[in-house]
């Protein structure tokens, strides 16, 4: 583990607070976390959360659904104030390391107008605010069919935050901008860049409606894809052939425009709990569009919550292969092999995006034994098509897997 290096992060909200500290009583400190165990039946593939190098398959692991969060926040006065929180999870990397979720500065215009800048939550989702809170969500983890869709959680940048209530309706809207960047695995970085999004929310009673929108320019920097753009403009270049060319614009991924639309509604009514999303994702690129909805209900007996919801991501990779599979006459001897090999290549990689699609089927129960901690216990049925959003699958692999996990949510 990276000790140093997360238990700098957990400090650096403290840190953050100390340094505009006179006052200790103006200075609150609050954690979240979340010790969890998952297995699945298969070895022949491995199950992970969004955007982490490494899942788990038969033995139990902790690392896919544990985290820990601690936060810090100082009011300065009263309309200005810092927020700081470390958040310590498996990611990218095979490892637990610690990452500085946010790190900001709020202002308070008036009683309706506030202003943040500095490390913000990228507001994607419906629940983007409080995702990686356990305690907070009725089940165990995001969805991945819609929550993998944008797997960057925060923003350096700012944002506006208007909220009025008319009667018993609250309405709140929040423009958000800046860039973003992460390591999606071993050796593929992420970087958002000119974002910019909306999200609407109307609050009545028990019941939530959001509408949101997310623009960006996105790069993903991949060897090997980099290798194959190089390899197209190269083949295009020295044959001739313009469809090799535009192929390369076609899967290069660097600075193309992204876009992510959702639309989610949820209901905590006389003991009956109901959450849904809907996301659309579209990038003018090979990487392609989805379409990923979810479904949640629930009946709390009690203490007791038992749930169901089923989740499913379609892929659409719309780009059509033009290289042809063979050269005009007169071209070098090596021509007809490279053009027949990228033609190839080309065809997997559209097979391989649309290879993506996956549903999943959910039952759960959460108990909540005391006033700051929870336990629950999910059993999933995951059905990839052929492989979803599994790891490593192994030739011939097909689903579907079973995912169980029994975790302990708390807050402090």
């Amino acid at each position: 583990m990276k000790t140093r290096f997360i238990v700098a992060a957990l400090a650096l909200p403290l840190a953050v607070s100390s340094a505009y500290a006179q006052d200790t009583s103006a200075v609150r400190i609050s954690g979240f976390g979340t010790a969890a165990l998952t297995w699945t039946d298969t070895d022949q593939a491995e199950f992970a959360r969004p955007n982490q190098a490494r899942g788990v398959k038969k033995s139990p692991r902790t690392g896919v659904d544990s985290n820990l969060g601690l936060q810090a926040d100082y009011a300065i006065n009263d309309w200005l104030s810092v927020t700081g929180q470390g958040l310590v999870r498996k990611d990218g990397e095979d490892d637990y390391g610690a990452e500085l979720t946010w790190a900001f500065v709020k202002a308070k215009v008036s009683n309706d107008l506030s202003v943040r800048a500095g490390r913000l939550v990228l507001p994607t989702f419906m629940i983007s605010e409080y995702r990686n809170v356990g305690y907070a969500n009725t089940f165990l983890r995001p969805p991945s069919e819609v929550y993998s869709q944008v797997p960057l959680n925060s923003v350096d940048g700012a944002d506006l935050t208007w909220q009025h209530a008319y009667g018993d309706t609250t309405i709140t809207a929040q423009l958000a901008f800046g860039r973003a960047k992460t390591l999606l695995s071993s050796g593929v970085d992420a970087e958002l860049r000119r974002v910019h999004g909306i999200n609407l929310t109307a609050e009545h009673g028990p019941f939530t409606l959001r509408v949101g929108r997310t623009e960006a320019k996105l790069t993903v920097d991949q060897a090997s894809l980099n290798t194959l753009v190089a390899t197209l403009n190269t083949a295009g270049n020295a044959y001739k052939i313009s469809q090799l060319n535009d192929m390369a614009r076609v899967v290069d991924n660097h600075n193309k425009k992204g876009s992510f639309t959702s639309v989610g509604l949820s209901m905590d009514w006389n003991n009956i709990v109901a959450q849904t999303e809907y996301a659309k994702r579209k990038i003018d690129s090979a990487s392609g569009s989805t379409d990923s909805w979810y479904v949640l209900g629930g009946y709390r007996f009690g203490k007791f919550l038992p749930y169901y919801s089923h989740a499913d991501l379609k892929p659409k990779s719309d780009f059509a292969n033009t290289i042809p599979t063979s050269c005009a006459a007169g071209a070098p001897a090596a021509c007809t092999q490279t053009v027949r090999t990228l033609n190839a290549t080309l065809e997997g990689l559209r097979t391989s995006t649309n290879n993506g699609a996956q549903s999943t089927d959910t039952i759960g129960l959460r108990w909540d034994f005391s006033s700051s901690a929870d336990l629950k216990f999910q059993i999933d049925r995951v059905k990839p098509d052929p492989k979803g959003l599994l790891l490593r699958a192994a030739p011939g692999f097909k689903g579907p897997v079973t995912v169980g996990a029994v975790a302990v949510d708390f807050v402090f």
